[in-house]
């Protein structure tokens, strides 16, 4: 079967196509056809070197597919069942293993890309709007990225729930993208913290989602009202420089934390809720799912310069 592989940290030509056999499920597992595959921000920094993995490896965590074999303790999921997961190994190829109890059934009606596409980023605003910060209609809410994966699908859920979403994008296809999905307000990155004051008659926001990073940290502490929280989920523009936590006290008794998606599925049945009102949702038309941009398995470099790029809108996906 082919995979891309990195065998040296680097750029994205550091991701190569190669032939290797195929993987063998072990007891507790399944071995799954691809059908697509996730791309996601955490893999640039795996091939990069910025979070260190053991060399060589095949990138990916997230896919959908059609199990092929499994292991002999597996009592939940049979040859032919259609599953995706975000919790799975080296999904960057034509096949893939994944521990049975990390994976879901696809419902009928879900096609492959979107069960490829909504597992990571569509958890990831799950357990964000959720359980990090429950958001309800008397929350305003300030979400950078709000064309991205992530960003669309939270601001769905947010407005779902009544709260009033204010938006930043970097420019105006992907202003237009964040409206439909339900933004009340959309801003550019400039002078954000003061249009925020602006825009809540000077009391600012009661939380941030900021999955942007180093630049846009400063801007999210200074944009929250008294008390708010700033929840720091993702450094697509590089890591938050350490700090002083005395500015949470002078910026108003604030709360900061760093969710990470594994602590929220801790449970078989935490893992199935979040995944049941996320696949409902889609079933019943409350949540769209969007698929920016598809690349063939051999280009995952092309991918990879695309994500990095900050270009892309919605979800990025590799196909066999």
């Amino acid at each position: 079967m082919r995979a891309v592989s990195v065998s040296e940290y680097g750029g994205p030509d550091a991701l190569h196509l190669v032939d290797r056999g195929e993987p063998t499920p072990g007891r507790d597992e399944v071995l799954v056809r691809t059908d697509a595959t996730g791309v996601n921000f955490i893999e640039t920094y795996q091939r990069s070197g910025i979070y260190r993995v053991p060399l060589p490896f095949t990138p990916g965590a997230e896919a959908s597919g059609t199990v092929i074999a499994a292991g002999d303790d597996v009592t939940t999921f049979s040859v032919g069942d259609r599953i995706t997961t975000a919790e799975a190994r080296a999904t960057y190829a034509d096949a893939f293993v994944v521990e049975a109890s990390k994976a879901v059934r696809v419902p009928d009606g879900v096609d492959a890309e979107t069960a490829a596409a909504l597992p990571l980023q569509g958890l990831t605003a799950h357990y964000l709007s959720r359980s990090v910060f429950r958001a309800g209609p008397e929350h305003t809410v300030l979400l950078h990225a709000g064309a991205g994966g992530v960003g669309l699908l939270l601001t769905q859920l947010l407005t779902a729930v009544g709260a009033r979403v204010i938006t930043t994008v970097g420019d105006d296809a992907k202003a237009e993208l964040s409206r439909q999905a339900g933004a009340d307000v959309v801003l550019g990155y400039d002078g954000v913290a003061d249009r925020v004051r602006s825009l809540t008659d000077g009391r600012g926001v009661d939380v941030v989602y900021d999955g942007v990073g180093r630049a846009t940290f400063d801007d999210s502490l200074a944009s929250l009202a008294v008390r708010g929280t700033m929840v720091l989920f993702g450094a697509s523009s590089g890591p938050v420089p350490p700090f002083d936590p005395q500015r949470l006290n002078a910026g108003g008794s604030l709360l900061l934390t760093r969710p990470t998606m594994g602590h929220f599925l801790r449970t078989p049945e935490e893992r199935a809720s979040r995944y049941r009102d996320l696949f409902d949702a889609v079933a019943g038309g409350r949540l769209r799912v969007r698929v920016g941009e598809r690349f063939p398995l051999a280009e995952a470099s092309h991918a990879h310069r695309a994500l990095e790029s900050r270009a892309t809108t919605g979800k990025v996906l590799l196909l066999p």
